[in-house]
């Protein structure tokens, strides 16, 4: 086995980095991209610096692995996270400003409503009769915090 780590080639590490990008691509989310490139970096370095020993390889692969998934996670994350439809997996959040009439009341603070097909836990400072106008203004969850419109 220590033959295998004294015979270590750029082409070794070239090879390891290209192959960590093709698991990457089959959906790892970004968790394979800083030891991928990492072993790119590995790879430049030694053909620079052919006869670095082996502990040294490993030593730089391991450092440069942590610093470019944390810089991974700290800068390119953010970027990847944005969206222009930040609310799109958000059902309740999508309702706040909606009207609606009340089909039943809200009685100590906890009652349903309907909005389409879907019922709905609602909540209100203050008990809403039936019939009554409401403003759903705010969602914890999935329960709508609703407020009656005079």
């Amino acid at each position: 086995m220590s033959e295998f780590f004294t015979e270590l080639s750029p082409w070794h590490w070239l090879i390891l980095g290209m192959l960590l990008l093709g698991l990457e691509v089959l959906g790892a989310a970004g968790f394979l991209l800083g030891v991928a490139f990492a072993a790119l970096l590995q790879a430049v370095i030694l053909f620079v610096a052919p006869d670095m020993a082996w502990h040294l390889q490993l030593l730089i692969f391991a450092v440069a692995s942590v610093v470019f998934t944390l810089l991974y996670w700290r800068v390119f994350r953010r970027f990847n996270d944005r969206s222009d439809q930040p609310l799109l997996n958000d059902r309740a959040a999508q309702l706040i400003g909606r009207q609606v009439v009340l089909a039943g009341p809200i009685e100590n603070g906890l009652g349903k409503i309907q909005i389409g097909d879907t019922l709905w836990r609602a909540q209100a400072d203050a008990n809403i009769p039936a019939g009554s106008k409401i403003e759903i203004i705010d969602s914890q969850g999935m329960v709508l915090i609703v407020r009656q419109i005079d």
